[in-house]
């Protein structure tokens, strides 16, 4: 694997994209992105995630984050995607689900091409990671990810879309908690 968007420092913050299998659309569904969200808050609460922003769209998630010290980012990024790879199986396996067996199938042979997975794999295994250099980048990034669903056509202004953290920053009711940015976040 290319170590051009691995993490180095755990502890800065990284700009991620984790994309799912096949650009799969499986977050068009209340249910499955409110599964991310879940581990996501997990994540903060007992991981050390910091969250400074983020999106869920249909088929990848974008977050800027950092682990707090004692914690590993990595580590955070890999536990994350393992439970909510379970988590996201089994809700298509048991809640009502009509693209079930198309969606199976594509994970199931994705899993079975990766000797890291015993039978399905939903994320795609880099997190395309990008350290955060400079506080015009993480402007950048952050304007990126919070147009995202605009570009998309789901809405005409970044803080309309509920699963975003664009509405933290327009002093809205976010999903999630998030810390946000007024200083460099790499002090």
């Amino acid at each position: 694997m290319s170590s051009k968007y691995q993490i180095k420092d755990q502890n800065a913050a990284h700009y991620l994209t984790m994309t799912i299998i096949g650009w799969i659309d499986i977050f068009t569904r209340k249910n499955y992105r409110d599964i991310v969200l879940d581990s996501l808050i997990y994540c903060q609460k007992e991981k050390g995630l910091e969250i400074y922003g983020y999106v869920i769209m249909s088929n990848h998630l974008h977050l800027i984050a950092r682990a707090k010290d004692g914690f590993s980012l990595s580590d955070i990024i890999r536990d994350f995607k393992k439970y909510t790879s379970k988590q996201l199986i089994l809700a298509i396996q048991n809640e009502p689900e009509s693209r079930r067996e198309w969606m199976l199938g594509i994970f199931g042979m994705a899993g079975k091409t990766d000797s890291n997975n015993k039978e399905f794999k939903v994320w795609k295994q880099d997190n395309h990671a990008i350290e955060v250099y400079s506080n015009e980048f993480i402007v950048e990034k952050l304007d990126y990810l919070h147009n995202n669903p605009v570009r998309a056509g789901i809405v005409e202004k970044p803080e309309d879309y509920l699963y975003s953290s664009a509405r933290n920053y327009a002093d809205m009711e976010g999903l999630l908690e998030i810390v946000r940015l007024t200083r460099p976040v790499n002090m």
